[in-house]
């Protein structure tokens, strides 16, 4: 009986990984989308969305959640910022 394997193997030593992965970038049109670190980052366009469990996502890697916090690609939370009810505008006279 032949026990050897016709698959070949690779015995090249593993020298050539890494913890990061290759992510291309989401945001393949034009003008590109702002950026996940930028301040107009909720301007990006929607990827996906899911109102009826509360978040999008964003063309710039963001989740964007229906209480208005954000999860940045890089894992960083952004806490809710939803304007206070009922805040009266002040208006020069």
């Amino acid at each position: 009986m032949n026990t050897t394997s016709s698959r070949s193997t690779d015995n090249k030593p593993i020298t050539d990984l890494t913890t990061q992965r290759k992510i291309p970038p989401m945001c393949q049109h034009q003008p590109p989308c702002p950026t996940a670190d930028s301040a107009d980052r909720e301007a990006a366009l929607l990827v996906a969305h899911h109102p009826e469990q509360g978040w999008s996502l964003l063309c710039n890697g963001v989740l964007l959640f229906e209480d208005t916090g954000e999860l940045l690609p890089d894992g960083r939370i952004i806490a809710p910022h939803r304007p206070l009810a009922g805040a009266q505008v002040m208006t020069a006279a």
